[in-house]
């Protein structure tokens, strides 16, 4: 018996055949016996695959399907290499999953690492198929291409093997994946980042170096990999959940954390599938568009995204016929079965925003998980003293944003202590200078740029922002608002001591925070609620959460090497705690935001749009997750960072660092949790003194942003 029924999936591109796909079912079986995996035996004596297995999965059918126009001797390349992906899953499974031996798959994986060698390096010989085969391919493939994407595709091999230990580990715990966890490591262990790599080689063209890491080339990766990982989970439901005992599937993950039937997690899985194929497309017509136009991108090099953007989506229905006819995965049904949706209206009307200015009320608020104490800088009434001056010297109670009642009910200088509760007067100075221009220009933005939905004027801003933080001393223009004055000052007295590295490290996690709320006007002037997996991702930004991290990593210093950030354990350990700190923003901003901003930018909002549910179901699932971040924080602050401290060989003074970087983000999520509770910014007799009868005039005098960026006149929200 099937668990559910398979739900009805949104294909808006038919799927095409690659005429060789013959010649490459003959060349993949051959080469899949000759490096050994038809022989290849699991620890039950059973071999991994037989040749009728292999022959029924029809790899070859796969790749002739997501790689349609390629050439012969290219599709027989393709196919061998997704032979090997998919032998070394079942081999890796039989080997090291069935019988939990965590010990045995780090040594297979560090001895695979070896074979995707560098300019000069030399692999040893191969043990094992799948050692063979990669040695193989790796030697037929990596000649072709730049160094470029070598280096990409090495990240992307590297994560879809190593990260299966992930999995390992959660089936030695028991332990499913809460829904914001599993999307972001799915994407490492299971794939299709590393698919969309060979996309690249498969239509002859690679992404410009240059943009490959902007966030229209990342988001069309990423949706692309999200969706591609979302229907596999729906057709190897059975497959992986029933029979094979695995819980990394997104059915499964949405079915316990909602407690919802298994075939509403699945019709779930489905939403969220069709929402990421709507925000792929959004970003390759809207987003990419004016990426090249930016960037001065020459006609071949815009062929080859154009290529690259249709290979991505060749390979998504490709993808979806091969699901539907292999005997790896169940089948749609047969008995009324329903035929893809070519036009998915229903979840683009869920994407459209409801007319602005809603009422709403105040949120009544769940309850708070905090493990961890609330911790006070001693300098506290020292810093409340000072904050106002600053601010009143940059100019931000004379441009109608804030005022500086409204300033003293923020009280920005309680939240940098609590964050920062150990630095000395002058650091905690600093640190809510800091905090002052990020929220400063945190409602800068949707009031100047937003209620005109005017992204241009909004990019104007945030570009011209870099001139202010210059690299190596280059002359700054004159500031001209405040915004701009703010960040000239800290920028000088934060950037000094630092490194190159580090300043250029840190002068791009304050981009990274402009352009975001850049984001956020797009989607005004589009109308758009935005995705849910974008939305909690961009939300990390929009809160300053990169300034932040780059500001605790400044006191580290260079005591951990850049590449362990990029470590599963601290990259996670990180953004948990960005969540739980963000969408407990969410929550206490929630009536400011729906009813007094006109804003959609809101995961209680996000979470309304896209289930179709109230508000106070949304608000009780947005503190869920934030429940589930917490947890999945403690447990990698207790046991995960110690075990990778050994596991790396780490020693004491990174060790001492990394923990004390945890320690900073338990200080960080406990201070703002306090600061919300405490600070007048959020409640109703606040928002009514800010509030405006009418959106704010405009005065007539220029912001020095062109002619399109009005400076608002009014008083302040």
């Amino acid at each position: 018996m099937q668990a559910f029924t398979l739900p009805e999936f949104y294909v808006p591109h038919p799927a095409r055949m690659n005429p060789h796909l013959e010649a490459a079912r003959a060349h993949s079986m051959a080469w899949a016996r000759r490096m050994g995996m038809l022989d290849s035996l699991a620890p039950s004596g059973d071999v991994v695959w037989t040749e009728q297995a292999l022959a029924k999965m029809d790899y070859a059918l796969l790749c002739a399907h997501t790689h349609p126009d390629c050439d012969g001797p290219s599709l027989d390349l393709v196919t061998d290499w997704y032979v090997w992906v998919f032998f070394f899953d079942d081999d890796f499974l039989a080997q090291f999953k069935y019988t939990r031996d965590i010990e045995g798959a780090k040594a297979y994986l560090d001895r695979l690492e070896l074979f995707m060698t560098g300019p000069g390096q030399t692999s040893p010989e191969p043990a094992n198929p799948a050692e063979a085969g990669l040695k193989d391919l790796w030697a037929r493939t990596i000649p072709s291409m730049s160094e470029a994407w070598r280096r990409r595709f090495v990240t992307s091999t590297h994560n879809l093997m190593v990260e299966s230990l992930w999995e390992l580990d959660n089936i030695d715990r028991g332990r499913i994946a809460n829904p914001i966890e599993y999307i972001q490591m799915r994407r490492r262990v299971g794939g299709a980042p590393w698919s969309a790599n060979l996309i690249e080689y498969a239509v002859g063209a690679e992404v410009p170096d240059r943009i490959s890491a902007t966030r229209p080339m990342e988001v069309l990766r990423d949706t692309f990999a999200d969706a591609v990982h979302l229907r596999n989970d729906l057709f190897s439901y059975q497959r992986e959940v029933c029979e094979e005992g695995e819980n990394s599937n997104a059915v499964l993950v949405f079915e316990k954390f909602l407690d919802r039937s298994t075939q509403e997690a699945a019709e779930l899985t489905n939403d969220l599938l069709t929402s990421r194929l709507q925000q792929f497309e959004n970003t390759a017509l809207v987003e990419v568009p004016a990426l090249l136009a930016e960037y001065d991108v020459s006609l071949a090099e815009q062929v080859a995204v154009g290529l690259y953007a249709k290979g991505l989506q060749d390979w998504q229905s490709g993808g979806h016929e091969w699901h539907r006819r292999s005997s790896r995965y169940m089948k749609e049904s047969t008995d009324g079965e329903r035929s893809p949706n070519r036009l998915g209206l229903g979840r683009r009307i869920r994407q459209q925003a409801p007319p602005p200015f809603a009422k709403a009320g105040p949120l009544p608020l769940p309850e708070f998980r905090m493990p961890y104490p609330v911790r006070t800088s001693p300098h506290l009434a020292a810093a409340r003293e000072y904050a106002p001056g600053w601010a009143r010297g940059m100019g931000m109670f004379k441009e109608g944003i804030w005022d500086e009642r409204r300033f003293h009910g923020i009280d920005l200088a309680h939240c940098a202590a609590m964050i920062d509760a150990d630095t000395d007067l002058e650091g905690l100075k600093l640190s809510t200078d800091w905090l002052t221009w990020g929220t400063y220009g945190d409602d800068y933005f949707p009031l100047t740029f937003g209620l005109k939905r005017d992204p241009v004027a909004a990019k104007l801003c945030s570009d011209r922002l870099s001139l202010f933080m210059p690299l190596n001393g280059e002359p700054v223009p004159e500031a001209a608002n405040a915004f701009e004055r703010g960040l000239a000052d800290l920028w000088n007295r934060t950037t000094g001591p630092l490194t190159p590295s580090a300043r250029a490290g840190f002068r791009k996690a304050v981009e990274s925070m402009t352009a975001s709320w850049v984001w956020e006007v797009a989607n005004r002037a589009q109308n758009r609620v935005p995705d849910p997996v974008d939305y909690v991702e961009m939300r990390r930004r929009t809160f300053g959460s990169d300034l932040t991290k780059s500001l605790a990593l400044l006191e580290i210093g260079d005591v951990v090497p850049p590449e362990l950030h990029q470590n599963r354990v601290l990259s996670e350990l990180d953004t948990a705690a960005q969540d739980y700190a963000a969408f407990g923003n969410d929550l206490f901003s929630y009536q400011k935001e729906i009813e007094y901003e006109g804003e959609t930018h809101n995961l209680v909002h996000v979470v309304e749009r896209f289930l179709d549910v109230g508000r106070d179901e949304a608000r009780d699932i947005t503190a869920r997750l934030m429940n589930a971040r917490m947890d999945q924080f403690e447990q990698l602050a207790d046991e995960d960072l110690p075990r990778m401290c050994d596991d790396l060989g780490l020693d004491d003074e990174v060790r001492a660092a990394v923990t004390g970087y945890a320690g900073h983000l338990k200080d960080w999520m406990a201070g703002i949790l306090e600061w919300h509770r405490k600070c007048a910014r959020y409640t109703p007799e606040e928002l009514e003194r800010a509030r405006t009868p009418e959106p704010p005039p405009f005065s007539l005098e220029p912001s020095g942003l062109g002619m399109s960026a009005w400076r608002i006149g009014s008083g302040a929200r």
